[in-house]
């Protein structure tokens, strides 16, 4: 069932005059309904305005997208950063970038749609892809590029990326979607990217959202200078409008409350394990905050108790049902603990 609502869902949401518990979408930091982060950020619009619609090329360019670009490089290991308005703008000008004579384009399962292009699929299992990967390799002198998301629902994805392990990584380029898994995993919430260049790949691109671990609406793409350059110097770089100035200063003017929310949310996970007496009706990554589930009974009982969960077909209605419980830094003990019982009651 579809709800429709009229205020950002945080940890609660009311649907006709009636309360629910929310867990679910993808702000696991809970930002957007944070008073102290939006403190900030209206301090930014005041300063930088609602929009910047101009090129990033425009002969007047607003300092505040290097200064940040900086950063998130820093924060996430690279040597170079982009931003764009959104994760899957960034997800697309990677892909159609590396869409070239020189490369030959692979997606691993749950690839993310927004690096995907109309004329490949992804894979249906990672022995598959490796079984086109070795083919392609004997044939012909492309350079393969694997597209993948960081975190999977199943196990083989962020830390250790063991799916991978097997393929002949110094050949490949391996782009790594990590919109799930920026803010949140890793040292001081710096992603994927560490634990990805561990696998000694012949070169390694990351691309995200900003919006799930950070709070505000843009994109990023990480990665070598060059390769970045490269990027900065395609229309689609220069043509599109970036991401609002006042959003993207909020990204290093709030780093005081991302640590503080991650703090909340990694004492919220392990409330929750703690509290559950099967954790092996759902399936779930360590330290990370959404439990994924098959059994449809499952979110029909949240929903009758008042708790509502992700539950869709996604990304379209042809595709499988997403059935998945999200905490976040804005829950409390007691939202974590009725949870957890209903849960138990099963």
């Amino acid at each position: 069932m579809t709800y429709s609502v009229d205020a950002f869902p945080g940890r609660t949401i009311s649907v006709d005059g009636k309360s629910y518990l929310y867990f679910g979408g993808t702000s696991y930091l809970g930002l957007q309904t944070d008073v102290a982060f939006q403190e900030i950020y209206l301090k930014n619009l005041k300063n930088y305005g609602t929009n910047y619609g101009a090129s990033r090329k425009a002969n007047v360019q607003i300092l505040v997208f290097e200064k940040a670009e900086e950063y998130l490089a820093g924060l996430v290991g690279t040597e170079s950063c982009i931003t764009m308005s959104s994760g899957y703008l960034a997800g697309q000008l990677v892909a159609q970038s590396l869409n070239s004579d020189a490369h030959e384009l692979f997606y691993a399962p749950e690839s993310h749609s927004a690096v995907h292009i109309p004329s490949k699929e992804p894979y249906q299992s990672f022995d598959d892809l490796g079984t086109a990967i070795s083919s392609h390799s004997k044939t012909s002198k492309k350079v393969p590029v694997v597209f993948m998301d960081s975190i999977l629902v199943l196990e083989g994805g962020y830390p250790d990326f063991a799916v991978l392990r097997k393929l002949p990584l110094e050949e490949i380029i391996l782009v790594i979607d990590d919109s799930h898994g920026i803010g949140i995993v890793g040292k001081n919430g710096c992603g994927a990217y560490e634990r990805a260049k561990q696998l000694n790949a012949k070169e390694v691109i990351v691309c995200c959202s900003l919006g799930k671990g950070y709070g505000i609406q843009a994109g990023g793409i990480f990665g070598t200078k060059s390769r970045v350059e490269q990027f900065k110097n395609t229309d689609f770089f220069g043509g599109a409008s970036p991401a609002s100035p006042s959003a993207i200063a909020t990204l290093f003017k709030g780093e005081s409350v991302f640590k503080e929310k991650r703090k909340l949310l990694k004492q919220n996970i392990q409330l929750f394990l703690k509290s559950l007496k099967n954790p092996k009706l759902l399936n779930y990554l360590d330290n990370y905050p959404a439990f994924y589930f098959s059994n449809p009974k499952i979110a029909s009982f949240l929903e009758k108790n008042n708790v509502l969960i992700t539950n869709f077909n996604y990304p379209n209605e042809d595709s499988p049902l997403m059935s998945r419980i999200v905490l976040s830094a804005a829950h409390t003990k007691e939202d974590i603990t009725v949870l957890a019982e209903l849960l138990n009651s099963l």
